[in-house]
């Protein structure tokens, strides 16, 4: 496991790089020489990763292996780049996950563990990074939210509740920032082709079953575009722009059923 390359003045951190969006991501920032750190729990995926982004682009990566559902790994990141004085100027927190199924029936650890990635670990590895970037009065925060971020999801409750955390952090967060030189982007994709679904168990779930929906390649790249700009939100494709921006002008209640029905 190298060092960075201490003469490359940009130096990016992802976690859940190893697929989905994370992976497309993390793609797009090797094409633009950045310098990565990688965090996922996939040790043998993550040095793929590296070895390619090495090789192809010429940049230097870092693999950290870590479960953020542990509520210790945020700052153990953290202290193990400081202890290699490695300064991170964007900030990628893309890890998240979700669980299926109505919340008497589905379990209480995982939801936990979720809470703890989605939320927890996002707000906890901000907190520790984005203080350098606003001493160096640069850096860049892209935290992925969802289109669920914008009501209430029945069958999906608490990672429906854990992306309106993520939306609402974001957007406070660049406002705050606004004039520090550094920036803060909640992208807010709907479903999107990648391990997503499976491992929520909800592949039978009108809202993926036999619809097209888009791919995390093409997600990636509005979303990083967004992030270069500085945008503070964007949502992905015309589509889930009208869906996110509808529920504003309709009754909550009618709102909250049409997302069940949709999720049945």
């Amino acid at each position: 496991m190298s060092s960075l390359n201490p003469h490359h003045p940009q130096t990016a951190l992802i976690t859940g790089a190893s697929s989905g969006i994370g992976y497309e991501l993390t793609k797009l920032l090797a094409r633009d020489r950045y310098n990565l750190v990688l965090v996922a729990r996939s040790a043998d995926k993550l040095q793929q990763m590296a070895d390619a982004f090495t090789d192809k682009f010429g940049i230097t990566v870092k693999t950290i292996v870590k479960d953020l559902s542990d509520p210790n790994s945020p700052q153990e990141i953290f202290a193990e780049l400081q202890q290699e004085t490695m300064t991170v100027d964007v900030l990628v927190n893309n890890a998240g996950f979700a669980t299926y199924g109505f919340f008497e029936q589905t379990d209480l650890m995982k939801e936990l563990s979720m809470m703890q990635v989605n939320m927890v670990a996002l707000t906890h590895l901000t907190k520790l990074f984005i203080p350098q970037m606003i001493q160096n009065k640069q850096g860049k925060i892209l935290n992925i939210a969802s289109t669920a971020a914008f009501q209430p999801g029945p069958m999906m409750a608490v990672y429906y509740a854990t992306k309106a955390y993520v939306l609402s952090f974001s957007e406070a967060l660049a406002n705050e920032v606004k004039e520090s030189g550094v920036t803060v982007t909640a992208l807010c994709p709907g479903p999107t082709e990648s391990g997503f679904q499976k491992r929520a168990n909800m592949e039978q779930s009108k809202l993926v079953k036999g619809r097209q929906i888009m791919d995390a390649k093409t997600v990636a790249k509005i979303g990083y575009r967004s992030m270069v700009e500085g945008k503070p939100v964007v949502i992905p494709g015309v589509r889930n722009k009208l869906l996110a921006l509808s529920v504003r002008f309709l009754p909550r209640t009618m709102v909250i059923q049409v997302v069940r029905s949709m999720q049945e």
